[in-house]
């Protein structure tokens, strides 16, 4: 069986006596952050890691001078003691205490952040996506990348700790001080312990726990694909190198059997008309039991779904025509799902894609193009939208189970894009991957 590589590393960190408090130092990932956050990030100190992992682009300059400029900061940075290199390679176990979404269940979810081999994908590769990807994210990470040299954010990618080890060990960690400790802007809160490679084993440990059996990719598709690209072009350029750090991406670990959340991604349909309404809500029976419900029973249900099991075939439909609680009816489904393994053909995602494309009219093709279909994570966003007329109809989902995701990824299938969304997120500036020894 593949199996990947992961090793302890010396992660570039910033020193909180020369840059400040480290609250105003972390930022969310980049791809949630808008232009007014942006300036707010900023304006809590200009060190602060968005300057290194979104660098804002000026009006009439060349569209790589943005990621030079992040450069040439980061080496600033790195020269003026703002950010240091830690003396030893290590692992990093890192601890997120946070509520549930809509909920007040409080979940603790541990991993560990390490150096993991990249490999191309594919049956006999030791790392295994589960999403598909989209060209124009992948570009600016690799610009970025190749601009700095350094992984600026992580991957996050799931393990299987069997017997409870790797979780046992980072329990134990974890009731230590931590080397960094911050709460972010929702609450959650981000610990972090530094795990000295050559102590007593336990970053040793670790990385073996997480090796032993293949990573399936969680989050950050996009960011693994460009370390790929990026290091198949050093390759070429620098091909005598031995064991390059460039082979290696930087990857957030987490335990496939821990308290791990997925939240779903509502759809919004457009574009029905009344007629393409009137088909959909008609032929709703030939698909799912119906049972009739109100805007608020639903709003309730699917916006604490992060607490739901999920996976089964469980839908919340609004229209302006009223709102239903659907559940599918499996053998109905049959003989409409794509080609592909039963895992990825009984997803709710799978289900909804065909429901649309038999009652809709809109396909895998439709859906991608991304005028058709519209997402929100907010179920009161999508009943909002509606009211609003700005959708025809909202499709309310529960969460794809873990289960599922690494029965999709081992059977080498891929799920529909918008299909899993774990939270918490991993902050950026904990630490950062410099492509050196």
């Amino acid at each position: 069986m593949p199996v990947p590589e992961i090793r302890p590393f010396r992660a570039l960190r910033y020193d909180l006596e020369t840059a400040g408090a480290l609250s105003a130092l972390v930022a969310p990932p980049y791809d949630v952050i808008g232009p007014a956050l942006h300036d707010a990030l900023l304006a809590r100190n200009p060190r602060n890691a968005v300057r290194l992992d979104l660098p804002a682009a000026v009006a009439g300059e060349d569209p790589d001078e943005r990621f030079r400029r992040a450069a040439r900061t980061l080496q600033q940075w790195r020269t003026d003691g703002i950010l240091r290199k830690d003396p030893r390679p290590s692992v990093y176990v890192h601890e997120q205490v946070y509520r549930v979404p809509g909920t007040a269940l409080v979940r603790t979810q541990r991993g560990f952040f390490g150096r993991l081999r990249i490999e191309p994908f594919g049956p006999d590769a030791g790392v295994l996506p589960h999403e598909r990807t989209m060209t124009g994210p992948k570009e600016e990470r690799y610009r970025l990348l190749r601009a700095t040299g350094v992984n600026t954010s992580p991957v996050i990618g799931l393990f299987s700790d069997r017997d409870g080890a790797a979780a046992a060990a980072m329990a134990r960690i974890a009731a230590g001080v931590p080397t960094a400790d911050v709460t972010d802007d929702d609450g959650v809160r981000h610990r972090l312990w530094a795990v000295p490679a050559g102590g007593d084993g336990t970053a040793e440990a670790l990385a073996a726990v997480a090796g032993a059996s293949p990573v399936v990719i969680a989050d950050g598709h996009h960011r693994y694909e460009t370390a790929l690209r990026y290091r198949d072009e050093r390759r070429v350029a620098h091909g005598g190198e031995v064991d390059p750090p460039y082979d290696f991406v930087l990857m957030l670990l987490l335990d496939a059997a821990g308290a791990l959340t997925v939240l779903p991604t509502h759809r919004l349909v457009r574009g029905l008309g009344e007629l393409g309404l009137q088909q959909l809500q008609g032929g709703l029976e030939t698909l799912f039991e119906v049972a009739a419900t109100t805007p608020a029973e639903l709003a309730a249900r699917f916006g604490a779904a992060g607490a739901l099991a999920g996976g089964e075939g469980r839908f919340g439909l609004v229209t302006s025509g009223g709102a239903w609680l659907l559940q599918a009816r499996r053998s109905a489904f049959a003989p409409l799902l794509a080609v592909g393994g039963e895992a990825v053909r009984s997803l709710d995602v799978s289900l909804l894609g065909a429901a649309l494309d038999r009652l809709a009219g809109i396909d895998a093709s439709a859906v991608a193009g991304g005028e058709r279909v519209a997402y929100t994570k907010s179920a009161d966003e999508a009943l909002t939208a509606v009211v609003d007329a700005t959708a025809d109809a909202a499709f309310l989902l529960e969460p794809t189970p873990v289960a599922s995701i690494l029965a999709v990824a081992g059977d080498h299938d891929l799920m529909p894009q918008k299909s899993t969304y774990f939270y918490p997120k991993a902050l950026t500036g904990l630490l950062f991957n410099p492509h050196e020894q």
